[in-house]
């Protein structure tokens, strides 16, 4: 059976399974340049990426839409082959006529150009769920698994699947959406607006925040009033909370006044705080360890009293599931034996996750064959005027990076499915200078408290990192251990911690290569990686983009190595 899974809407994707195996995911983002979170605009894309991948819309047997924001039904807008269309969807969530995450949520029918096809949708959360479980190690070895979903426009609700059994639903852990973590940043600290947002249309503060808060401490003062005024706003016996939760339910922000019960909260704290004198660094960095001690204290709470000790294991997927800090403090509860994150936990893995529901609809809760380096190729371009070409190996780009200690943008190979450069789209460079973090954060336009990432073979990560467990997805926290601190600062966040990725062969040969050279150079295996694209915008998808943009001047692509105005051999 071929499934393909659209994603229409906010974080538009276009996933193919054919049979078990994910043989492409592409991002609207991650084609010419386009901005971030980009929906499908028009169908037309449809049959362009499927000729990419040797496919056409007649192999296709199950036609599968993503759903969207809405308690009964979702709905979008866009056009095909330019003609206006709209599409009804499934509803955000399960829903008294859609409780089981596999029941379909809506049928339809739609054109693509000439040719009529007939799809299914199901609701958006079941595409979190079921990507995350199909591409989990737990979905091979047919083990059961907790799913947590906390997306923006949801509570954090959470799930059991059995491949025997099927899919439980444990329902809600707290009644507060998961955009409510950026919109913290509307009233307190450097990105603070004077207007009540209505939509949410800054989604990428979510990560300058968690950047930002290690400029900051937990104050429990701060801790006693977020705790106070979260109850009286969301939880408390009172009219004012009964009329919030017969108004909100978490059906996604774009169909319900959610933001504005969000927003009276942080007015809520901030009188609370009146007067005592609390810089706001402080108050963000209460806040997030506010929400991090409510959502395992709930979470496990739930856990326990559902289904008992265990240990269990457990994914965590949905928007919220990009902080690394609540990944590793689930983790590292002993109630999970196990945590998995996939590489795509925001929407940008919800067209894989439409296609997988449909695969376990039909044939039963199994696992996908995938890899995270399942987007589009390199798209074939001109080198621009005044630029040399050479070629240049892996072992040889480790010298180029160690000997002029400077950054190269490395575009090779298949593009990285969600929003992490794992080393397909990257800009790496030696971590060994302190400057280096301000020389990246300068080229992309970043605050200078913005942290780079460090990517480091996998059998030396624990002598460098704490844990320093295999993490090739570049998801959860680790320290870096003091001995190591002198040596790879530009790595090193404030807080003395680092969004680790591991590399080992297996995950990727080309960048385990680099990496292994590296070592043998300079005797440290860990380089910095940051993501190569225009500031707001995705992955670039060609070598003369990034001579365009012009930021760096040195650019790697399938063993060929281009220099502005020069060459290094």
């Amino acid at each position: 059976m071929i499934v393909c899974g659209l994603k229409l809407t906010h974080d538009g994707a276009v996933a193919l399974l054919d049979g078990d195996r994910l043989v492409f995911s592409v991002e609207i983002e991650k084609l010419e340049n386009n901005p971030r979170y980009s929906e499908v605009s028009d169908l037309d894309v449809v049959p362009k990426l499927l000729s990419d991948f040797g496919y056409q819309l007649s192999d296709v047997d199950e036609w599968v839409i993503d759903g969207w924001d809405g308690s009964v039904q979702g709905r979008t807008a866009l056009a095909d082959h330019g003609k206006p269309v709209e599409l009804v969807l499934a509803p955000y969530r399960e829903a008294e006529l859609t409780s089981n995450l596999l029941q379909p949520g809506h049928r339809g029918e739609f054109s693509v150009g000439a040719v009529e096809l007939s799809y299914t949708s199901y609701v958006h959360a079941t595409g979190h769920l079921a990507g995350a479980y199909a591409s989990s190690p737990f979905a091979a070895e047919r083990q059961p698994s907790f799913v947590l979903v906390w997306d923006g426009g949801m509570f954090p609700r959470l799930y059991f699947v059995d491949p025997e059994r099927g899919v439980e639903n444990g329902g809600e852990a707290f009644p507060l959406i998961g955009h409510a973590y950026a919109t913290a940043a509307h009233h307190f600290g450097p990105f603070r607006r004077t207007d009540d947002s209505k939509t949410v249309d800054d989604l990428s503060v979510a990560g300058k925040l968690m950047a930002y808060i290690a400029l900051g401490k937990v104050v429990p003062d701060i801790v006693d009033a977020l705790t106070a005024a979260f109850h009286e706003c969301f939880e408390a016996d009172t009219p004012a909370v009964e009329e919030y939760r017969a108004t909100i339910g978490g059906w996604g922000s774009n169909s319900e006044p959610s933001l504005d019960y969000v927003h009276a909260f942080y007015r809520n704290v901030a009188a609370r705080l009146d007067g005592r004198g609390h810089a706001d660094e402080d108050v963000l960095a209460s806040l997030h360890q506010f929400l991090e001690d409510l959502l395992l204290e709930r979470v496990v709470a739930k856990v326990l009293a559902w289904k008992g000790e265990g240990p269990w294991n457990l994914c965590f997927v949905g928007g919220c599931a990009l902080n690394i800090k609540w990944n590793s403090a689930l983790r590292a509860d002993p109630v999970f034996g196990a945590v998995w994150v996939p590489p795509f936990p925001n929407d940008s893995g919800s067209a894989i996750g439409a296609a997988a529901a449909r695969l376990m609809a039909v044939e039963g809760i199994k696992g996908i064959d995938w890899h995270p380096r399942s987007g589009p190729a390199v798209v074939e371009s001109q080198p621009l005027p005044g630029w040399t070409a050479t070629p240049c190996g892996p072992e040889e780009l480790a010298r180029v990076l160690h000997e002029t200690g400077e950054p190269v943008v490395v575009l090779n190979g298949r593009a990285e499915l969600g929003p992490r450069a794992l080393g397909g789209r990257s800009i790496l460079a030696a971590a060994s200078s302190p400057a280096m973090k301000d020389l990246l954060n300068e080229v992309k336009g970043r605050e200078s408290y913005r942290p780079v990432a460090p990517i480091c073979l996998t059998e030396h990560a624990p002598a460098i990192f704490d844990p320093g467990t295999p993490d090739p997805h570049m998801l959860f926290d680790h320290l870096v251990r003091e001995e190591w601190t002198d040596r790879i600062p530009a790595v090193l966040h404030l807080d003395g911690t680092a969004r680790l990725q591991t590399v080992s062969r297996e995950d990727d040969p080309v960048l385990e290569a680099v990496l292994r050279e590296y070592h043998r150079l300079s005797g440290i295996p860990v380089l910095c990686n940051t993501s190569a694209n225009h500031n707001g915008r995705g992955f670039f998808p060609d070598v003369a983009s990034v001579m365009a943009w012009g930021r760096v001047g040195r650019v790697w692509s399938e063993n060929t190595l281009y220099v502005a105005g020069g060459s290094d051999s």
